[in-house]
């Protein structure tokens, strides 16, 4: 047997069972391997993926024909407890990966649980994203096909001769497949496991500008007051959020609409639509008794329930029919244009858990535990498939995901509001296939304020949740104040510093929406640590408050309300994008800004479309760009467009804008079948040479 076994050497201290079906990696595509370990369960997150694997999204990563670890290296053995995969360990490599965690980044040496929670701030690694999928330094990533709560341990203990490895513990399972993705980098190690999963999702153009949700018992009319304001005050927004006031009973749900507050639903959509506002409505699975569809619901759901509801099996395909039947006639077929999926996480090492235990049974034959780690992705596809059939796209909220979750169009949120646990997060999405939203709400001041807005504008989802505020934090901090009624003294000097950096957002929604493109075609994430796109640099290995936002710019967002902040900028030119200050990479910069800026950096030599801010993106929106010339040997940057709205994007409807510059003018060439225009190219404007 060619597979150095952990029983070796007489160090395990009992017999194990070694059941393998397979020996030799397997290659499946290109770069990626599968190796069978003894017997896997049936019921694993690659039985529900998404979409089947993007393979033309292949074709743009490095050719990698060597199996990128050594295959007798790679140990198994089945336990009473489960199984075990050890993998090789080397002291120089970094690890990242298993998940949205907020308070882990670097997983060397450390212990990692892959645990669905409502408590993604955890040591242990319990997070609304788990994934059990790592990806290494050495230029390689993995992924464990299993549901159940792998625990993996990255060279934090050693074996009785003094060996380290990489330790997955799968419990109750007594095999699992695993896959490998090459790189030649991690970066692209990444983009395979996201290719692999589907390929990245492409948002409607409206998902990208700025989300308010509003308080939770606001009714039809509030929610009017409050949206026309923002447009008289010329505040941009795109998506309105409404919370559980909309339905008869919450916790658990009824799914149908409170007519004392919304006496004309249909009416109150079209009048937002009106407005040129989105619409996302609060959703949680758990079914209450007095719902129309909880008889029929009672066969394809769980045997325990949740606040007194049932819990929908979305693995069953009477299960989703029910519960997506009636939401499509009470939502979308009303004009609603996405869902915020509450309440899909756990609390599993909490003494008051919510949520069903992990003994729980399921129709479909998952139990609890493996319901706890799929649930999220099963509802995200059950709440797209009512959409998809009216050939619409959608950009949601969940509050769980899992592996293999890359073409789903939903971002995580968390209740949790700490500042630098919310940037760690956005630092982080890239080593995965998940998206992930700061929320904004209440501040300990102005400045505090500010500085949380800055970083939610650079997430895939610019969210700010009122759900406990009658009043927007920029008219008051307080909460309790702002459902008073009472602004604040600085909600002028607030507002301003709001607008901006909302109207910030909403110039860059052509060139995020092109990184969003490169996501869905070839699996690369917009936003990424820096160690990502720069792993041979010593530095970036531990940097988890800086990220790339697309392919040439880089957020350093500033925590709790301060005016200065460390910066490291790895080797090559940067430029500061507000004052244009060439700085030199390869150091670490002590920066100081004033609220009405942050620390953002254009990477040299490269051009940047930015367009003239709009409130909201419309159906006919055509973007006013002014292209931004950095360095004198910029790269061509590739402007994506399509309607913005359907899917007819798969069957070719969509065009490319390639701009380029000469060394001393810039040109623009138009290519494919989507013919209006979206984006309007207006000037070229030289940032330095």
């Amino acid at each position: 047997m060619c597979m150095r076994l952990l029983t070796c050497l007489g160090l395990c201290m009992f017999s194990a069972m070694f059941t393998y079906a397979s020996d030799t990696p397997e290659p499946i595509l290109p770069g990626v391997w599968k190796i069978r370990l003894g017997s896997p369960e049936k019921l694993t997150p690659l039985k529900y993926r998404t979409k089947s694997p993007a393979k033309d999204g292949f074709s743009s990563l490095p050719s990698v024909p060597q199996f990128p670890l050594q295959p007798d290296e790679i140990g198994f053995e089945t336990t009473p407890r489960g199984c075990v995969v050890s993998l090789p360990f080397s002291k120089s490599e970094r690890f990242y990966g298993l998940g949205m965690s907020t308070n882990t980044f670097e997983l060397a040496g450390r212990k990692a649980w892959v645990v669905p929670s409502d408590h993604p701030e955890e040591t242990t690694n319990e997070s609304h994203g788990p994934e059990p999928f790592f990806v290494s330094s050495h230029g390689y990533g993995v992924y464990f096909d299993t549901a159940r709560y792998a625990a993996v341990s990255f060279g934090n203990s050693y074996l009785k001769g003094g060996e380290m490895n990489v330790e997955a513990e799968i419990p109750t399972a007594h095999g699992v497949d695993v896959y490998v993705f090459a790189g030649p980098s991690m970066r692209e190690a990444v983009q395979r496991y996201n290719l692999f999963s589907g390929g990245g999702p492409l948002p409607p153009l409206w998902g990208l500008g700025i989300a308010y949700r509003g308080k939770g018992d606001f009714s039809a009319a509030d929610i009017l007051q409050l949206s026309k304001s923002f447009r008289d005050t010329d505040m941009p927004c795109d998506i309105f959020g409404v919370e559980p006031g909309w339905q008869t009973q919450t916790y658990s749900s009824t799914f149908v609409w409170n007519t004392a507050k919304f006496p004309d639903p249909g009416d109150f959509i079209a009048q937002m639509h009106a407005m040129d506002f989105r619409i996302s409505m609060w959703e949680h699975p758990f079914t209450h008794p007095t719902s129309p569809i909880h008889e029929a619901l009672i066969p394809y759901s769980g045997d325990h329930q949740v606040w007194g509801g049932l819990v929908p099996d979305f693995a069953t395909e009477q299960g989703r029919k029910v519960f997506v039947g009636w939401q499509d006639k009470v939502l979308f077929s009303k004009g609603v244009d996405s869902v915020k999926i509450d309440e899909v996480d756990n609390q599993p090492f909490k003494p008051d858990p919510w949520s069903f235990p992990d003994f729980s049974k399921f129709p479909s034959g998952l139990d609890g535990e493996q319901m706890h780690s799929l649930i999220g992705v099963l509802e995200q596809q059950a709440m797209l498939a009512p959409l998809k059939a009216k050939n619409l796209r959608t950009w949601g909220l969940v509050r769980d995901s899992g592996a293999l979750a890359a073409p789903l169009p939903y971002t995580l949120y968390s209740d949790t509001y700490d500042h630098t646990c919310y940037l760690r997060g956005l630092t982080k999405i890239g080593f995965g296939g998940h998206m992930w939203v700061p929320e904004v709400r209440d501040a300990k001041s102005v400045a505090d304020l500010v500085r949380r807005v800055q970083t939610v504008i650079f997430s895939p989802y610019a969210m700010i949740n009122c759900w406990y505020m009658k009043m927007p934090p920029w008219l008051q901090i307080d909460a309790g104040k702002a459902n008073a009624g009472e602004q604040m003294p600085e909600a002028a000097e607030a507002t301003g510093y709001v607008r901006s950096a909302f109207k910030l957002r909403m110039s860059l929604i052509p060139y995020l929406y092109s990184a969003f493109n490169d996501y869905h075609q070839t699996g690369l994430p917009p936003l990424r640590a820096l160690v990502l796109d720069y792993p041979d640099d010593p530095e970036t290995v531990k940097i988890d408050n800086q990220f790339m936002f697309g392919p040439s710019l880089m957020a350093a967002p500033m925590v709790d309300g301060v005016s200065k902040r460390s910066v490291y900028f790895p080797s090559g030119d940067w430029y500061d994008f507000f004052t244009g200050e060439k700085i030199a990479g390869g150091r670490r910069v002590e920066v100081s800004k004033g609220l009405d800026q942050m620390p953002l950096y254009v990477k040299g030599d490269c051009l940047l479309p930015l367009a003239e801010p709009v409130n909201h993106v419309g159906k006919d929106t055509t973007f006013k760009i002014h292209v931004r010339v950095y360095g004198s040997h910029p790269a061509p940057f590739t402007l994506y467009e399509d309607d913005g709205e359907t899917f007819d994007f798969e069957q070719g409807d969509q065009s490319q804008v390639v701009l380029s510059w000469d060394g001393a003018k810039g040109s623009s060439k138009r290519s494919g079948t989507y013919t209006p225009i979206r984006n309007e190219i207006l000037n070229w404007e030289p940032m330095g040479s």
